[in-house]
């Protein structure tokens, strides 16, 4: 199975049940439809892609961003994800993928009409200094002047996603809330990217566990984050972060509180957001239907 570790190294119900979910597709707080980060289902949809989409939508989802096309044409994902009622507004790419494809993945998402090309995880300035660490050992080894760089490079990047008509974003894990030397990593790529080329996924789960705060983060800037990833984990006593993450949760079973999150992220400029799951210790569209469930009881 592919884990999260893999694929940032590499990086790569009854006909009433359906009707009733269909009709609270779009019942979510401030009015957004319930997305779905497809890396939680990544197992499922190498299998049966088609498949997997058709039970994604059946539970309620109406948006999903991707974590890989599976070989795919962009004809055939939008085919599958017509088939099951989805829209498919972003994809996921590193920046060790991103960097040398950046052209290749602009047509693919011209052609599927998704907006969103995210970078989901950074790089380094001078690559050669983390030759040999394990993957743990890079998570920990990057340094502010190397995520300020990242940065450097998407405005770059943003510059040819803009012109594509397209949208560059960054998505966060657990590095860029570390302080160093008394500067929040994150708060200096903030600082990096240029608002009109890049803009900002906040991953809610990732913040929590790297020691931040999303609702002050969305409170600080509301303009520069307009996508969010909501997850939640289990209580742990262990040191965690996104190299060791503590046990994936269900939505509402977990340590984290949406309510004010989604309140804060209805007075900034969230225009979509997604339910993210690690990983599952019941059946996967069971917990994906509970986190739907829970998103749509919550009043912001």
């Amino acid at each position: 199975m592919l884990t999260r570790r893999g694929f940032v190294k590499g990086a790569g119900l009854g006909l009433l049940g359906c009707t009733v979910a269909r009709q609270r597709a779009f019942a979510s707080p401030w009015g957004r439809p319930v997305g779905l980060q497809l890396y939680s289902v990544r197992a499922q949809l190498a299998k049966d892609y088609a498949g997997t989409l058709k039970q994604v939508g059946a539970i309620g989802y109406r948006e999903v961003e991707a974590a890989g096309f599976y070989g795919h044409t962009p004809a055939q994902v939008k085919q599958a994800m017509a088939d099951a009622q989805l829209k498919c507004v972003g994809g996921h790419y590193s920046y060790k993928d991103l960097a040398p494809n950046v052209d290749k993945i602009i047509a693919y998402h011209q052609e599927l009409g998704c907006h969103y090309v995210i970078c989901s995880f950074p790089s380094f300035r001078d690559v050669a200094r983390v030759q040999g660490l394990s993957f743990a050992q890079q998570v920990r080894a990057f340094t502010v002047d190397d995520l300020r760089w990242t940065m450097e490079q998407l405005n770059k990047f943003g510059e040819k996603t803009k012109a594509a008509g397209l949208q560059l974003g960054y998505h966060n894990h657990t590095m860029e809330f570390a302080p160093q030397h008394g500067v929040v990593p994150f708060d200096a790529m903030i600082a990096a990217a240029d608002p009109k080329l890049v803009t900002f996924e906040l991953d809610c789960g990732w913040v929590k566990v790297g020691g931040g705060s999303a609702v002050d983060y969305l409170k600080r800037y509301p303009t520069r984050i307009t996508l969010l990833h909501i997850k939640d984990f289990k209580p742990t006593d262990r040191p965690a972060d996104v190299t060791n993450p503590p046990p994936p949760a269900e939505l509402g079973r977990g340590t984290e509180n949406y309510a004010p999150i989604f309140a804060a992220a209805k007075a900034a400029n969230i225009k979509h957001y997604f339910v993210e799951q690690e990983g599952f210790d019941i059946p996967p569209m069971e917990a994906l239907r509970i986190d739907y469930e829970y998103v749509n009881a919550l009043k912001a």
